[in-house]
């Protein structure tokens, strides 16, 4: 069995915030996308679970062997319009990074946002992510010109959107 089939994803819990926390500051430290303009300094990362709990939002984390080792979300893009949502922080800890889990938890992410009646998906990420922006134009995203909403992450420099209807 691979590294695939032995991980399950899964709407994240209460339990799970301290290591979702670890794993968002751990991985955004790698790739030095930390401090002022980056997503690293959201106050929702202590608390993904509450962050995530509402109407049009959903957050979801990759366990393997019983430890968390990725996680990756959506929500309404702030200052978006209402049919748009934003992919927010999909991270993964080296050791589960191409085992084809963030192909599994990218569909997971998009088919729960159209159940939630969403038409599009944005996503802000920069130029050292270029495994995931692969990940993301093998999806579908098209890299757009310009941020769109108010993020509050003027530190990412690449921006993408998908269709999702």
């Amino acid at each position: 069995m691979n590294e695939a089939e032995r991980a399950i994803i899964r709407p994240i819990t209460a339990a799970d915030n301290p290591a979702v926390a670890a794993i968002l500051r751990e991985v955004m430290a790698e790739f030095g996308v930390v401090g002022c303009g980056y997503a690293s300094e959201d106050a929702e990362i202590d608390d993904m679970h509450g962050a995530y709990g509402g109407g049009g939002a959903a957050f979801f984390v990759v366990e393997r062997a019983g430890r968390v080792m990725g996680c990756g979300g959506f929500g309404p893009l702030a200052g978006g319009d209402a049919d748009t949502c934003e992919l927010r922080k999909m991270y993964f800890l080296p050791a589960l990074r191409g085992a084809g889990l963030g192909g599994r938890l990218l569909a997971t992410c998009l088919e729960a946002a159209r159940r939630c009646g969403y038409r599009r998906c944005y996503l802000e990420t920069t130029d050292a992510m270029r495994q995931a922006r692969r990940l993301y134009r093998a999806f579908g995203f098209e890299a757009l010109e310009a941020a769109m909403g108010d993020t509050g992450h003027p530190g990412c420099n690449r921006w993408m959107a998908l269709a999702l209807d």
